[in-house]
């Protein structure tokens, strides 16, 4: 069982405690899903700057890696006399690299020649193929003192073949990256370029240039460059492969982060996660290394578990409250009620007392007045048992409405309908629908009776053709007025004797009504005018309806 307070709460707020519940219940789990996704952000934070850290490693050791047997092959061409195959060949087969060149295309050499050294170096590459080869772009659409053509690639493949002949300081990106490694005598990677072993492609790809010197007399003079071709995608791939990604997407820009700088990417997902930049520096060159996460569902695995069961909890608890609340306000609607009904029995038990006074009041006049006006105990007995009867059959109307508003029209039936059916005379009443109060209702009937007592002994009942009329209209909102009017009877004596009738009416009537009584003897008939109150149901009303309890 709740205690008082809970309770008192409950019945007071019944629709708020659930809900504050409900809401409390929302707001622990909204917190909690915060904090789990907090912590996984933080992980995945972690995971990004961990990959990163891997991938930009791997691709400097890749990198290093390259250039270190480019600085082997610089400090073997610097010492002999001319570069053939022969000795290009022999270089690259002591390196015994692996069949994939770990994401380099080869290796080249590529000297250094003025204009007039190109036909003798066009003779050297036809001698050992098929078909003639010149330098390519041809001096003829670009003249030019200075050319560095490439002259040797291993492996020798259809692919690397391309490349033969091709003027590398023709190109802008391809010189100013042969100047700089001229200047700082360095491994030395391009921007992004397309590699002409790429043909009609357009992947994109990057070199690594080493500069080759040689002393003649004395003096030091650049004999030409080593240099080995990067398709980006593989670069990035090659170094990939030494690194867990965790899922996370990997692209690679030449400089700055720009669509028109993307070297290459790595994806297996859609991404649309927060980013991590990171500064690689590839051979002397700076490049960018973007790590970027999944783009999964707003929530987290465990964040949306969380949030379900945090629903499902507060749900539940807000249906049981609810529950509660229903219990707790049917009891106390139970107890009000109760309440309710122990003040209509004691409200009862009052106006039943004072009601039987009013009527054993008006019953001692009655009496009194029979008495004085009564010249034997039949007389006396007579007159008494009618008026009795008359309030035992307004009674009888009260009690069948249960005491509450009676209507005027059963009223006035009930005094007149020993009389409505004789054939000798003609009872009529008329009026519109007005419901009296109790006390009205016995005040009007005990009235209604002593004029139908004297007309039948003395007026228009008396005899045949009589014709007794009475009518009622409402003449203000709360109050009514009654005509009584005889005709067809033997004539009214003028002089008289007042009767006990007339002293009922215009006292006892007249006090219960709170209105004066126009009694008319007229030679024609009897005419009597009573006001009427018409007084609200709240005025007089004690007895309340009987209220169930409400479930709803």
């Amino acid at each position: 069982m709740l205690s008082s307070g809970p309770r008192r709460w409950l019945v007071t707020y019944p629709r708020a405690i659930p809900l504050a519940i409900f809401l409390l219940v929302i707001g622990v789990t909204v917190l909690s899903v915060f904090a789990i996704e907090r912590g996984e952000e933080q992980r995945a934070q972690v995971m990004m700057n961990r990959t990163g850290i891997a991938m930009a490693s791997a691709l400097e050791r890749r990198a290093s890696v390259n250039a270190s047997y480019l600085r082997a092959g610089a400090a073997l061409f610097s010492t002999v006399g001319r570069v053939d195959m022969t000795t290009f060949g022999r270089f690259v087969a002591e390196l015994r690299l692996d069949a994939d060149y770990r994401g380099a295309e080869g290796y080249g050499w590529a000297p250094v020649l003025t204009a007039g050294q190109v036909a003798e170096f066009e003779r050297d590459l036809g001698r050992y193929r098929v078909a003639d080869m010149e330098v390519q772009p041809s001096l003829a659409d670009e003249p030019r003192d200075t050319l560095v053509p490439i002259a040797l690639l291993q492996p020798d493949t259809a692919r690397n073949r391309r490349a033969i002949g091709f003027d590398m300081y023709s190109e802008p990106t391809r010189r100013a990256a042969m100047d700089e490694a001229e200047r700082t005598m360095r491994p030395t990677a391009s921007g992004r370029v397309v590699l002409v072993q790429e043909g009609q492609g357009s992947a994109p790809g990057f070199l690594i240039f080493m500069p080759v010197f040689e002393t003649v007399a004395g003096e030091r003079r650049l004999k030409g460059f080593i240099m080995s071709p990067f398709n980006a995608q593989d670069f990035l791939a090659s170094a990939a492969e030494l690194v867990d990604r965790n899922g996370l997407g990997v692209r690679l820009y030449d400089g700055d982060p720009a669509e028109a700088a993307l070297l290459g990417s790595l994806s297996g997902e859609e991404l649309s996660g927060e980013t991590l930049q990171q500064t690689v520096r590839v051979a002397n060159r700076d490049m960018t290394l973007v790590i970027q996460a999944v783009g999964g569902s707003v929530l987290s695995a465990m964040a949306l578990i969380t949030f379900l069961f945090g629903l499902a909890v507060a749900s539940l608890l807000m249906i049981v409250s609810r529950l509660l609340t229903q219990q707790a306000l049917e009891d106390q609607r139970s107890l009000n009620w109760f309440a309710e009904q122990n003040s209509i029995r004691n409200s009862l038990t009052r106006e039943l007392n004072h009601r039987v006074k009013n009527t054993l009041a008006n019953v001692l006049s009655i009496v009194a007045l029979t008495r004085r006006r009564s010249d034997n105990v039949e007389e006396f007995a007579d007159g008494l048992d009618g008026r009795i009867r008359a309030l035992s059959a307004t009674h009888d109307l009260l009690t069948k409405s249960e005491w509450g508003t009676t209507p005027i029209a059963a009223v006035v039936g009930a005094e007149l309908a020993p009389y409505a059916h004789d054939d000798s005379h003609r009872v009529m009443s008329e009026g519109p629908m007005v419901e009296l109060a109790p006390n009205d209702a016995l005040s009007l009937g005990l009235a209604l009776h002593e004029l139908a007592t004297n007309a039948t002994k003395y007026g228009s009942l008396s005899t045949e053709g009589g014709v007794v009329s009475v009518t009622w209209e409402m003449v203000a909102d709360n109050l009514v007025r009654l005509h009584w009017i005889e005709s067809g009877g033997p004539p009214v004596p003028q002089q008289r004797q007042r009767g006990f009738g007339t002293d009922l009416i215009e006292k006892i009537v007249a006090h219960e009504l709170r209105h004066p009584v126009e009694l008319e003897f007229a030679p024609a008939g009897v005419r009597c005018i009573l006001l009427v109150p018409v007084r609200e149901r709240s005025a007089f009303e004690i007895r309340a309806k009987r209220q169930t309890p409400d479930n709803g």
